[in-house]
């Protein structure tokens, strides 16, 4: 085989070669987009799964949450609807719920220096707020089972 039949092999091989290295470079950004999207909607998720701890975590701190903090807490999970299956913003739905339930409670609640308004039943409006508390008190550990199958990176 001489020098210029090799060239010529060379010439006729240059352009298949380029074509498979820019269908691989293609490839890599391809998959690199992929991964930043991933990535992308991990932080996205990861924040409304830390705005239900916080929201929780005011409420047991403060026994109620005022309806500045659910109206807070609501707006910043707003995309709950986008990025999960339904029962992430049901699960949502439902703490808010019971977070107003919490707060109209509290605002019914008269204690003995308060003047009784006519009607008020204190152990109902008692219950009501035992209730929700209780039950809002025990989501730490069932919200972390809710979103870990959307945040588990171990896999």
């Amino acid at each position: 085989m001489c020098a210029a039949e090799i060239l010529d092999i060379s010439k006729a091989l240059l352009t298949p070669i380029i074509a498979i290295v820019a269908t691989y470079i293609a490839w890599q950004q391809w998959k690199t987009n992929q991964r930043k999207l991933t990535l992308d909607r991990y932080d996205r998720r990861l924040h409304v799964y830390e705005e239900v701890r916080k929201i929780l975590s005011i409420i047991l701190r403060d026994a109620k949450a005022s309806y500045d903090d659910l109206l807070r807490f609501r707006t910043s999970v707003s995309e709950a609807d986008f990025l999960f299956g339904s029962e992430i913003p049901s699960y949502i739905d439902e703490i808010y719920s019971r977070g107003v339930k919490l707060q109209y409670w509290s605002n019914e609640y008269r204690d003995f220096t308060q003047q009784i308004p006519e009607g008020y039943d204190h152990q109902k409006v008692c219950d009501g707020m035992h209730s929700e508390l209780i039950w809002l008190s025990e989501q730490f550990e069932p919200a972390k089972q809710k979103f870990k199958k959307y945040l588990d990176v171990s896999k």
